[in-house]
This record gives C-alpha cells, sequence and structure tokens, in this order.
C-alpha cells in the first residue's frame, strides 16, 4: 500500500501481491508454487506433459479428500512430483518440502534410520509412521507407489492416527492410478533427456542453427565431469552427475556425453544479476560447484571443471576445449579441488598447451643426456631438477617433494650439474627445462 514501494516495483519489474491480515505468506507460497509446477513441470517445453502434472495434483486431492489431510505425491528420490491444497495445517517440515521440492536432507536422514525407507522399498502396503521423538515431525500414513517389484514413488499424508481399513484399500487402488501416471511421467522425462543431450551433441559439433530457442539466456559455460565409482573409472559418470543434477533441483540437466566425456552446459549469470543473499539458481556455474563439492564427500573423485563463459553458440566450443584443458590440471593435481573454472586454472592450463606441442617432437638439449644417465644408472636426477625448478630458492620444500633431506637434494643437484652441462642462472634454460621435464610426466 506505500506509494514508495509500489514505485520501486515498477522500477524493477517485480511483481507484488498484497495479503489481507489473517492470511499466511506460507499459503500465498503453496499456491504460486502450485501455478509454477503446473506451467512448467519437468521438461514441459520438450515434451508439453504438462497435463500429466494436473491429473497427479488432482490425484493428490482426491487423496486429501479421503483422508481429510494434507497429501504429496513424491518420487524415490523424494522430490515433490505433486501435493494437494490444506497444507497450511501441515507442520513446518512440510512447508520445507514443498517450497524446496524435496524432503529436507536432515529429514531423510531420519527417515532412513527409522527404517521407513527400507520398508517402502519393498512393501506394497500403506503403513503408519509415528511422530518424530523430537516433535518435528508429525505422524504420516505412507504409502507405497508400485508397478509389480518396481517401486516409483510414494504418497505420504499428515494424519493423526492410521486410517480405518477401507479408507486403506481406496489409496491402495488410487495409488495403482498414480503409478500409471509416474509410468508416464518417467517415460517423457526420458524423451526429454534424449531430445537435450542431442541437442547439446549437435549444438557443441557445430551445429547451432536454431539453437537461441532452446538454449537458456546467455552467458554459458560449458563443464566438463568426471568421476570414479568404487575406485574404478565410472564408463557412465553421466549417470552419477545427473542424478546429483537431479536432486539438487536442476528439473531438466543440460547433459550429454561427448566423445566419451560427459559434459554439461550451464548459465553462467553476470555478477550484478544475482540478487545480494539470494541462493544460485539451480543450472548455474555457482550453483554446480557448491553441489560438485558436496558431492565430492561421498565421492571423492568427482570433479567439475568448466571452460570460459561464452554469449554465443557458435563459441560454446571452444568453452568445451578450454573445460576439459581445465579437467586435465585437476585430473593430474596441477589445480586443487573438486571444481575449478579455466580462469582459475590458467596457469596449468597454459604449460600444458606448451607441453602438449613438445611431446609431438623430439627432445632437445640436456634432458635427453639427462634421462638416458637415470636409465642406465638408476639415478633420479630429471625428477630432482623437475622439484628445485617448481621451488626456487627453496630446497626444503623441494627435498619434501622428493622425499628426501635438503641436504640430499643439494648433493644431487651438485651430482647433475657433472652429468650435464647447463646454465641453470639463466631464465630461458630453467623454462625450457621446466616444460621438457613436465613433458615427461615430473
Amino acid at each position: 500500500r506505500l506509494r514508495e514501494v509500489r514505485s520501486a516495483a515498477r522500477r524493477q519489474q517485480v511483481g507484488l501481491v498484497e495479503l489481507s491480515e489473517q492470511a499466511s505468506w506460507a499459503h500465498v507460497v503453496w499456491l504460486l508454487r502450485g501455478v509454477l509446477d503446473r506451467a512448467t513441470g519437468p521438461a514441459g517445453a520438450v515434451t508439453g506433459h504438462g497435463p500429466i502434472h494436473d491429473e497427479l495434483f488432482a490425484l493428490a486431492d482426491a487423496c486429501a479428500a479421503l483422508l481429510d489431510a494434507p497429501v504429496t505425491i513424491e518420487d524415490t528420490q523424494s522430490r515433490v512430483l505433486a501435493y494437494s491444497a490444506r497444507q497450511e495445517v501441515a507442520d513446518p517440515i512440510r512447508v520445507s518440502t514443498i517450497v524446496g521440492r524435496k524432503v529436507p536432507d536432515a529429514v531423510l536422514t531420519s527417515l532412513r534410520g527409522r527404517g521407513v525407507f527400507r520398508r517402502l522399498a519393498r512393501s506394497a502396503e500403506p503403513f503408519f509412521v509415528p511422530a518424530a521423538p523430537d516433535g518435528s515431525l508429525r505422524p504420516r500414513l505412507v504409502v507405497p507407489v508400485r508397478t509389480g517389484t518396481e517401486w516409483l514413488g510414494s504418497i505420504w499424508a499428515v494424519v493423526e492416527k492410521p486410517p480405518p481399513t477401507d479408507l486403506l484399500r481406496s489409496l491402495v487402488q488410487t495409488a495403482s492410478v498414480v503409478a500409471l501416471h509416474l509410468l508416464r511421467l518417467r517415460s517423457e522425462t526420458d524423451l526429454a533427456r534424449r531430445v537435450a543431450a542431442d541437442r547439446l551433441r549437435a549444438v557443441l559439433s557445430g551445429e547451432v542453427a536454431g539453437a537461441d530457442q532452446w538454449l537458456p539466456r546467455p552467458p554459458w559455460r560449458i563443464v566438463a565431469l568426471d568421476a570414479a565409482v568404487d575406485g574404478e573409472a565410472s564408463t557412465r559418470p553421466l549417470d552419477l552427475w545427473e542424478s546429483a543434477l537431479r536432486r539438487g533441483s536442476w528439473r531438466q540437466p543440460l547433459v550429454a556425453t561427448v566423445d566419451d566425456q560427459a559434459l554439461a552446459l550451464v548459465q553462467d549469470p553476470e555478477p550484478g544479476q544475482a540478487q545480494p543473499g539470494q541462493a544460485p539458481e539451480p543450472g548455474t556455474w555457482t550453483w554446480l560447484v557448491t553441489l560438485a563439492q558436496q558431492l565430492a564427500t561421498d565421492h571423492p573423485s568427482a570433479r567439475a571443471a568448466a571452460g570460459g563463459a561464452v554469449t554465443r553458440p557458435q563459441a560454446l566450443a571452444q568453452s568445451r576445449a578450454e573445460a576439459l584443458e581445465t579437467l586435465q590440471a585437476l585430473s593430474t593435481g596441477r589445480a586443487s579441488g573438486p571444481t575449478a573454472s579455466v580462469e582459475q586454472a590458467w596457469a596449468p592450463v597454459t604449460t600444458n598447451r606448451a607441453v602438449s606441442g613438445i611431446r609431438t617432437k623430439a627432445l632437445l638439449g640436456p634432458v635427453v643426456t639427462l634421462r638416458t644417465y637415470d636409465t642406465h644408472q638408476g639415478t633420479r636426477y630429471a625428477r630432482t631438477l623437475a622439484a628445485w625448478l617448481d621451488h626456487p630458492g627453496d630446497p626444503r620444500a623441494a627435498a619434501a617433494r622428493l622425499h628426501v633431506h635438503p641436504n640430499t637434494l643439494r648433493y644431487r643437484m651438485r651430482r647433475l650439474t657433472e652429468v650435464i652441462d647447463v646454465d641453470l642462472e639463466d631464465p630461458e634454460t630453467r623454462l625450457a627445462l621446466g616444460l621438457q621435464l613436465r613433458s615427461l610426466g615430473h
């Protein structure tokens, strides 16, 4: 009602909602979320399966009418697919679940500890979950949604006690209808995934005609994704990453495997586009950095390497090449952490480019002599020289890298200068030696 508020909103092009004094902000959130979910279901722009979500919302309302209780329909990852009216009578955890589109992690941990998901995965019968001991979670009725032996999802209702048997039978029948809708949703989601992957592969191959019609708003980055499972290189790191991206609320990740490398296209909003204190939007590089760091706690080999930000589809191939170079820097330990952008890893990327050129030619100069001497005499002078060059003026750090005493390092340096004739005071000589030794893996 304040004129200055309306004027500020008009300048910033922000919508305003006015509430009566007895209205609840949480109720407004549920209403707006419902409108958005119905209008923009996962991959709706590709498959147009909004009607499936409309029907799931209708089924949630039907279950709520049977039980006289608020209901959610969730998938096997505890992501909310639909919910009923009357959520204002539920507990705060239900509010967080709907607003965040998934059950909070702390609640999932508690429910797993109580054996809820183990029972969900094995049984087709509804069961009652008592309130949490600390009172944070009110009692729930849980109805598994299955087709044959496959668990597809579940229906959750906030109730104070188990309902009568006849109501349970009706809910089981409703769950069978929900199962059909979840199968349709999965089928169309799989189609959307294939379409998105084909589009991404095409644009990275130079087929950019019409890309502006489906690409999100620029600038973009191409991100190279990697992971290993059980200590071995995964043949499908994309599966691990895509699951993590969807759990993180990126509804239709733009991911694909190109030349056996998992890639993603993310947005990279300019600094002024995000509001102060606002959480990063799913599908952006900032958001992916946080998600990758969380994923790395369970999968230490998970890495995400981003190429430079670009604004034209024709430049995405360049961003892809930079992403692959950055991933190499992460994989070899030249860049640290589970994530890096090419701007952060510019130094190892630059040296790797120079080393790549050296590898295509025969080695020149004293490194050839040093390598031959090491091979025949069993010495480690090449590795010693590389450590000395990487830690100029710091023999202790160089010795620590080689796991030897500093005096041992000094002795080796004196000996290797007897093996090769080289001027280590010359900057260009040191640069050439360093690049050649790097090309040999030192």
